[in-house]
């Protein structure tokens, strides 16, 4: 078996849009020992930009849909062309596509992260009978799946994935970013509109139904004084601007749209993640399901107190491992009087909890250089490809239409819905 600094792999996900997955991949590839390509089936979004920036190739391969069959015999090929020792699918449809086209491809190492599976949906959709069947049936072309979180992992064993085939891969943050800082504070408030001395609330996540920001909305329109800065972007968007605008708190809710987990925007004017958890004084979380929770992990890193409803990455540990998180129920009265009991004690800085040194990025990092291993020192050897003489997706946009390209009769490949193209701050 090569080295693993010797090792080439292709990273396969649906999208490159600000999201939980695309920003972990990102942030794993930078901590990665070996040569790793990325390849996205739709939406080379803001997260492609980032990483061709660290220096990674990024490839779209243009598919159209959900049943874009084409797809398939042009991902075989690019992975053929390229003799990958590794394949690694993120999101759903990718893993579908990805593992049936390194089986093809020949590619005997495939693994596979499950990002955000819930009890009753997948990737924010509803899960069906179909959808649940043909995940089970591609996972079994891979070598493994990781999970996110010990509750992802009891997830995926209950649908019937062999627990020797689960890996707990936490998601990781790089906990320097976090840091508080007092200058930061000031300045990102008087940036944002907000006064020095005001209660301020925060939020990130996709604007979707289920992340249920409305009720963090209407908690604070009913906290006279309170604000809330919540950042992220989805179709919620409009609705929670006139939910804030009926409860005459439209002052006080500040939509600040998609933002930069990793930083300030590269001119400086555009306060990212790490900078607008300095400006909060509590940080909540109010989605029903979460596969594991990153956005509280990193509002705990910079000093913050936390309300969640639920979160893998702090309900699956002993409560010391993260003192400044409370799990709350998910009616608006519990939060508005926990808040109220916020905001009457007065803004504190906590020190980061151990739940913060427990997900570094570098660990998680070690721990996937360990489930690769596995997985190819399993593989069988790689066959020698044979003549290809079509064109490859061009890196710069999407692949051109293979029109002599035909699927495997009989296949369909249905989806958990759209593409995830509606991208939010976090997962």
């Amino acid at each position: 078996m090569k080295p693993i600094e010797a090792v080439k792999a292709l990273h396969v996900i649906t999208g490159l849009g600000v999201g939980g997955a695309e920003q972990q991949l990102r942030l794993l590839l930078r901590h990665m020992p070996m040569r790793c390509d990325v390849l996205t089936l739709t939406n080379p979004g803001p997260v492609a930009e980032g990483l061709r920036a660290d220096g990674v190739r990024v490839v779209h391969l243009g598919m159209r849909g959900n049943r874009d069959l084409g797809a398939l015999p042009r991902l075989v090929r690019f992975i053929r062309r390229g003799q990958y020792d590794l394949v690694h699918t993120h999101l759903y449809r990718a893993c579908v596509y990805g593992r049936l086209a390194a089986r093809l491809a020949g590619t005997g190492a495939t693994v596979a992260t499950e990002h955000s599976l819930g009890e009753g949906e997948i990737e924010g959709r509803p899960l069906s009978g179909g959808v649940r069947a043909l995940y089970l049936a591609s996972e079994r072309l891979g070598a493994a799946t990781v999970a996110v979180s010990d509750t992802v992992a009891a997830r995926l064993e209950g649908w019937g994935v062999p627990a020797a085939r689960v890996h707990v891969v936490p998601n990781g943050i790089e906990a320097v970013r976090f840091r508080f800082d007092e200058g930061v504070r000031r300045a990102t408030r008087a940036r944002t509109g907000l006064p020095e001395r005001a209660f301020v609330v925060g939020g990130v996540g996709r604007l979707v139904p289920g992340k249920r920001f409305d009720v963090l909305v209407r908690a604070v329109a009913a906290l006279p004084g309170a604000h809330l800065m919540l950042a992220g972007d989805g179709p919620e968007r409009a609705g929670l601007r006139r939910l804030a605008a009926e409860l005459g708190a439209q002052s006080r809710i500040h939509l600040l749209g998609e933002r930069d987990p990793l930083g300030d925007s590269a001119d400086g004017r555009t306060p990212g993640i790490p900078a607008l958890l300095a400006a909060m004084d509590v940080f909540v979380s109010p989605s029903r399901e979460e596969a594991f929770g990153l956005a509280v992990v990193e509002a705990l890193a910079a000093g913050l107190p936390v309300l969640h409803v639920t979160c893998p990455a702090i309900d699956d540990l002993p409560a010391a491992e993260a003192p400044g998180a409370r799990r709350i129920g998910t009616g608006t009265e519990e939060l508005v009087a926990a808040l109220r009991g916020h905001m009457e004690a007065g803004a504190r800085r906590l020190p980061p909890p151990p739940v913060v040194r427990r997900y570094d990025i570098a660990r998680s990092a070690r721990r996937l250089l360990d489930v690769y291993d596995l997985a190819l020192s399993a593989a069988p050897e790689p066959r020698v490809p044979g003549p290809v003489t079509d064109p490859a997706p061009d890196p710069a946009g999407a692949a051109a239409p293979d029109p002599a390209a035909r699927p495997e009769a009989g296949l369909t490949v249905p989806g958990p819905g759209s593409p995830r193209r509606t991208p939010g701050a976090h997962g």
